[in-house]
């Protein structure tokens, strides 16, 4: 037993730390333009003449960044635009995340630049877009600094000493005057130059890649950057993730989402490649919604949908012109939206050029359906799950419409649906609630309520995507949700049992790495607390339950602040656990699980039920990733090896443990800080 235990040690200790390429680089904008205007210091206020052409521009600034209270403008352009710094309130998270990156003193100094746009929807209707970015993001935060400003007309983007900090997505462009009048503040800019039309960046080409060191619980550079709805595919080897990329919470484009699907992929679950967007935002009319990988004609393809009336009216897309033909034939149409009347909306797609990436837009829609999740059954079948916009089970012999109707009422529509087949079983997984499994051999209407039978397997994700890899190992992969609609990238595996039912655990290849373990205590005694050196950490224990049904444990994470606390909670022998608020003195109160009414997908308080292996001994492990940008805690568990649950924690730094158990006894408590 020793021996092993060293050689266990040995192999942690060497466990090769996961690693993802970015593709992210810095941005050149190199031009022989001669700029429409030049401020200097002896020159810092000018009028100019806009060219007709105003659909694009570029701002260049020499700027030496203060960290000054109240706002400071530094750049002003009337009625379209404004560049400024300002001390943000270090407690207002919304959209932009600023705190994310604080100063050592706590301040929240920000530059930002707002750009008044003319909403083509709304035309007496004027906004300010804003990006911007805490100056804490800086190597060196105060001091001379290129700001660019780079307005496209499908995107608005802030530089900073040729790095992309933050965009949004336009809706309208601003309005330029007959004559028009710019300054800047000489105490801070020395120069600035505007160029009509815009400068086009370009990629600066890295001897090396740039490198995140994680991929459980990632979420993209930048301070308001977060992973929405993700879909999986495991293709010739080779596991790809593609996720909706989300600024603010589903803020940007005044709200109305802007989202498009971002794309990463592995061939080992160790060395991880981020890759060209699989949708990219070409149009100001696009925001794209949730859709899936798939084969077709020996291509690697990816639907998903147009949410075109996020933006337009219904009757100003394509939508009753697709509707009116499947009504009149039956069957969808095939239609090029680029010759088409109407604001493309609907189910589209994109083709792999090489098999791996470099995906192309066909134009193409295929269905009225705004999220389709298009896949191959296991009997060559092409069909789609519609979502959003439409519902049931549909089958077509090509992609390119054709669709006709097969099961009309099944599943129910909703968000984001998804098939998978294990075994001798089908199961459909329904976005944040639902659940459905039936024998594969058994007719298409003998699904089941997996969620009524309270035999779900959700444990905080949201939107899950199934997929098989190789092995026959299946994995989950989802989001959670910290900022609305967006959250942290997260991946367990599955587990199926002879019955068909399912369970989760932990994916051993990405699970953070840590710091050599250390034993807080080898059994508890009723009560046991402890503090923790480092807000990141991973704590295991095992745990020999009691022989009383009603009998529990648990574990309170607390920090400095005594209303921001979590208690995991297990009852192992009627096989519960729980997330919930707790106190030092009192358990949390009975949470409700999935099929109670409780809300597993909103990853705070919630039970799951129907435990698999608390009934004997069994061993808890813990994850506890905290980070700035978070602005709290991600906490996730595994039971028994067999069962999963994830929670965040807003404003929880964890900085003591409380153990404390009825019957239980709970031993070997160990803690390792995580390496990233």
């Amino acid at each position: 037993m020793i021996i092993s235990s060293i050689l266990l040690v040995s192999c942690m200790e060497k466990k090769r730390s996961v690693q993802l390429e970015l593709y992210s680089s810095p941005w050149n904008f190199i031009t022989e333009d001669t700029p429409l205007s030049t401020l200097s210091v002896q020159n810092s206020r000018a009028d100019l003449t806009v060219p007709n052409d105003s659909s694009s521009f570029t701002i260049k600034l020499q700027v030496n960044l203060p960290f000054v209270n109240p706002k400071k403008s530094i750049l002003t352009i009337p009625d379209v635009l404004e560049l400024t710094v300002y001390q943000h309130d270090v407690n207002d998270r919304k959209q932009q995340n600023y705190p994310a990156y604080p100063m050592p003193d706590g301040s929240v100094p920000v530059l930002e630049a707002s750009l008044l746009l003319h909403l083509p929807v709304e035309p007496t209707e004027a906004r300010y877009m804003q990006v911007g970015l805490p100056l804490a993001m800086l190597k060196k935060p105060a001091g001379d600094h290129e700001v660019i400003l780079h307005f496209s007309g499908t995107q608005w983007t802030i530089y900073i000493d040729n790095e992309l900090m933050d965009n949004d997505f336009p809706l309208g462009y601003p309005k330029w005057g007959t004559s028009n009048s710019w300054q800047i503040d000489p105490s801070v800019v020395s120069k600035a130059e505007i160029f009509f039309p815009g400068i086009e960046p370009q990629k600066v080409a890295l001897n090396s890649p740039r490198i995140s060191q994680e991929i459980q619980y990632w979420t993209p550079p930048g301070h308001n950057t977060w992973v929405g709805d993700v879909a999986t595919f495991y293709h010739k080897g080779r596991y790809h993730i593609f996720y909706l990329y989300d600024r603010r919470g589903h803020a940007s484009k005044f709200g109305r989402g802007a989202h498009y699907f971002e794309h990463i992929s592995t061939a080992d679950f160790k060395t991880w490649t981020e890759h060209l967007a699989a949708t990219p935002i070409e149009e100001q009319w696009e925001t794209f919604g949730t859709g899936t990988p798939f084969i077709f004609n020996d291509q690697l393809c990816i639907s998903y949908g147009l949410h075109t009336t996020r933006i337009y009216p219904r009757e100003q897309t394509t939508l009753p012109l697709l509707w009116d033909f499947y009504n009149t034939h039956n069957v969808t149409g095939s239609f090029l939206y680029d010759t088409i009347p109407g604001y493309p909306a609907g189910s589209t797609y994109s083709i792999s050029e090489d098999g791996i990436s470099n995906f192309k837009k066909t134009h193409i829609l295929f269905h009225p359906c705004e999220n389709p999740s298009v896949y191959t059954d296991p009997e060559g079948r092409l069909r789609m799950l519609a979502n959003y916009g439409a519902k049931g089970t549909w089958e077509s012999e090509s992609i390119d419409g054709g669709w006709w109707s097969v099961n009309p009422g099944f599943p129910p529509g909703g968000d984001c649906t998804f098939f998978f087949r294990w075994g001798n079983f089908d199961y459909i997984i329904g976005g944040f609630t639902g659940l459905w499994s039936k024998p594969a051999s058994a007719p298409e209407d003998n699904y089941e309520s997996i969620v009524e039978k309270g035999l779900d397997f959700y444990n905080g994700m949201c939107v899950p995507a199934i997929t098989e890899i190789s092995d026959g190992r299946f994995l989950m992969a989802g989001w959670i949700p910290m900022v609305n609609w967006g959250g942290t990238l997260n991946i367990h595996e599955m587990i199926q049992y002879p019955d068909g039912r399912i369970g989760t655990k932990w994916m051993e290849e990405i699970i953070p790495t840590t710091q050599k373990a250390k034993t807080l205590t080898r059994e508890v005694k009723e009560t046991s607390s402890f503090t923790v050196d480092n807000s990141s950490f991973m704590l295991t224990f095992d745990v020999n339950p009691g022989e009383a049904i009603s009998e529990k444990m648990g574990l309170l994470l607390s920090g400095s602040d005594e209303d921001k606390t979590c208690e995991l909670q297990i009852t192992p022998r009627a096989k519960r656990a729980q997330y919930g608020k707790g106190n030092t003195t009192h358990y949390s109160e009975e949470e409700k699980t999935l099929r109670e009414g409780g809300y597993p997908n909103h990853a705070r308080d919630y039970a799951i039920e129907n435990l698999i292996g608390t009934d004997k001994p069994f061993t808890v492990r813990i994850i506890v990733k905290y980070e700035e940008k978070y602005g709290g805690s991600q906490i996730d568990t595994e039971i028994a090896g067999q069962r999963t649950m994830i929670s965040f924690r807003p404003g929880l730094k964890v900085e003591n443990l409380l153990f404390r158990s009825e019957q239980s006894t709970i031993k070997n408590v160990k803690i390792a800080s995580l390496k990233n």
